[in-house]
């Protein structure tokens, strides 16, 4: 029997299931997600050559699931999550990955059953002479589908690969690019910082984060701002980080660069 509340709930702080940090190239964000301890980074475009990380490269959707799929059995030799937390870097790249499982996701519905083989010339599909199954066009790309009806089928897939890596850690953290989108705001046609990711695809992600944060640098000194209004998607439900800008790097004279995620994360 469900037990109805007789009174308010306590407010909790808690750390973001889902961060999104985005910036602009060479601003620091690999740095910073390399400077958090405990976290397994799924390196997508080979970026943290010069960082001492912890990283495993990914660059096809298979590969994320036999990451996945590690994780899971690490964790249970370990009796618990391996990681607390896991970076994917970044979404730019991600979305290119996510065409291939995009398509399957179409081939698996009735009207795209018959879509993304190899046809001959007279327009028949063409069988595998091995295998005898029908020959996948790596190059059928749902994207081109009429009337934008393939675009949910990307988001479905970027989703999903975002999706599999959140019940494995306390956050998980997704790196983004950022780029300039033109929008319609009280009749006047203004720009909005936004995340690099084509269609609704990155206004859905960040409405789902917990946490969505720009990061840049100001001189010697490298800041993630939540701050929300100014035209940006930048906000944070965790009392720690709502509204705030948070100083998380600095430069000596030496160009040695120091970091502190210590008022990104709490501890419990």
């Amino acid at each position: 029997m469900i037990e109805l509340p007789t009174e308010r709930s306590v407010v909790e702080n808690y750390n973001p299931k889902l961060m999104v940090i985005f910036g602009k190239p060479k601003s620091g964000k690999s740095s910073f997600v390399a400077a958090i301890d405990d976290n397994l980074i799924i390196d997508l475009e080979d970026g943290y050559r010069a960082l001492s990380v912890m990283k495993v490269q990914a660059r096809t959707a298979k590969d994320m699931q036999e990451i996945r799929n590690a994780i899971i059995a690490k964790g249970k030799e370990l009796h618990k999550a391996p990681y607390k937390y896991i970076t994917i870097d970044n979404a730019t790249r991600l979305e290119e990955m996510s065409v291939t499982l995009a398509a399957e996701l179409y081939r698996a519905t009735p009207m795209g059953s018959n879509w993304g083989y190899v046809v001959d010339q007279k327009g028949m599909v063409v069988k595998d002479p091995k295998t005898g199954k029908l020959m996948i066009d790596p190059k059928a790309d749902v994207r081109q589908l009429a009337n934008g009806a393939g675009w949910l089928y990307m988001r479905k897939a970027i989703r999903q690969l975002i999706d599999m890596f959140k019940p494995l850690c306390e956050t998980l953290i997704l790196v983004c690019h950022v780029k300039d989108k033109q929008i319609r705001k009280n009749g006047e046609e203004m720009s909005e910082m936004a995340v690099d990711l084509a269609g609704k695809t990155g206004d859905i992600i960040c409405g789902e984060a917990d946490a969505v944060g720009y990061l840049y640098r100001d001189s010697n000194k490298t800041f993630i701002s939540f701050e929300g209004g100014d035209n940006t998607i930048r906000e944070a439900r965790p009392l720690h980080l709502r509204g705030k800008k948070i100083q998380v790097a600095e430069s000596n004279d030496n160009n040695e660069v120091v970091f502190d995620t210590s008022k990104i994360f709490i501890n419990k």
